[in-house]
């Protein structure tokens, strides 16, 4: 991301977070918008605009707040906890940062990045589970179900407003930032009104504290709260080998973060009671431009995101400084039977 476009993201970033000069000057954009989303968004429910509906149940996972708030943990857990209860989840996405084919193509363990996007390769090799990628969300449905006719329940990751692909369960993700000052683009962070309908609402957040959970409302039941933790290292030129984040405490750190919100990632390290120079970098950053090339630092710690990159790169795949922080996100068990009782309750096409 070049200098200028980078000042220009978080001027808005910070912006967005309150009601100031700034978002004041842009909220009569943001009506108009809101004027243009709302048509659009009622386009499809009158059928003016075509939706495809599948022959299994859809569950969508996304946000309402631009950028990343957790999704791919979150997409992660769900293909493991629908297995767990015996579904067979296939998994679709736009595959942001990946090569941009508009037609559908798979993705396995062994994929570039730099083709099917980070998240996409993290989460085929996370879950095991069929993941396809591209522009035209039911195309991509159609020809993982037909590639793998076993799949009995559809997961897509960051779909929500992709409204050509009919859904039956719509969680809405949140993180510590809520909904920042409330407002849609460009006075605020938001791609929809938080009084859009869902199923479930999520908060990615160590604390859900009630003001947090009251500024995210809109949805038929309080939100849930979701906590990722991650309590090891693994060298990323060896995965086998792992030590405790705890363990190294008193060494020189840099713990870098290409992902939507760097702040989360760091904020997981501070609480396991390390102390580091922050690295922050733009979401989906390709590592081309060699960032770690002139740390001065015994350990750098990187996201599974990030590392699926890196470890694709010869000049950082064997360096010896790279660490990579698995995480899992954690729920109260009672989230996860709702959410497989309402795949149930799902009737085919």
């Amino acid at each position: 991301m070049s200098a200028p476009s980078s000042f220009l993201e978080s001027t808005l970033t910070r912006a967005w977070l309150r009601r100031g000069p700034l978002a004041c000057a842009l909220w009569p954009l943001s009506q108009l918008f809101r004027a243009l989303s709302s048509a659009r968004a009622l386009l499809y429910r009158s059928a003016v605009l075509p939706s495809q509906r599948l022959p299994v149940p859809v569950l969508v996972v996304g946000n309402v707040f631009i950028g990343g708030t957790g999704k791919t943990p979150l997409t992660i857990w769900l293909a493991e906890t629908l297995r767990a209860a015996g579904f067979t989840p296939g998994i679709i996405s736009r595959g942001h940062g990946g090569g941009g084919h508009a037609g559908p193509r798979a993705v396995t363990p062994t994929s570039l990045a730099g083709e099917v996007g980070d998240e996409p390769l993290l989460i085929a090799r996370r879950t095991g589970c069929p993941v396809m990628v591209g522009r035209d969300r039911p195309a991509v449905a159609r020809a993982l179900l037909a590639a793998h006719p076993q799949v009995d329940v559809l997961l897509s990751d960051d779909g929500l407003q992709h409204y050509a692909l009919q859904r039956d369960i719509e969680i809405v993700l949140f993180d510590g930032r809520g909904a920042g000052n409330g407002w849609l683009l460009p006075a605020g962070p938001l791609r929809e009104p938080l009084a859009r309908r869902r199923d479930f609402t999520i908060v990615n957040t160590p604390l859900l504290t009630a003001q947090l959970a009251a500024s995210v409302g809109g949805a038929p039941s309080p939100p849930y709260q979701m906590h990722l933790s991650g309590t090891v290292a693994e060298r990323l030129m060896r995965r086998s080998e792992s030590i405790a984040l705890a363990a190294l405490a008193g060494k020189r750190i840099v713990a870098a973060a290409g992902i939507g919100n760097p702040n989360r990632f760091f904020a997981m390290l501070r609480g396991a009671g390390l102390d580091f120079a922050e690295l922050p970098l733009p979401d989906h950053h390709d590592f081309l431009d060699a960032p770690f090339a002139q740390l001065d630092a015994d350990i750098i710690l990187i996201t599974e995101k990030d590392a699926v990159k890196c470890g694709q790169i010869d000049s950082l795949k064997d360096d010896p400084r790279l660490w990579v922080v698995p995480v899992s996100a954690q729920f109260d068990s009672a989230l996860a039977e709702h959410i497989v009782e309402k795949c149930r309750g799902c009737s085919p096409a």
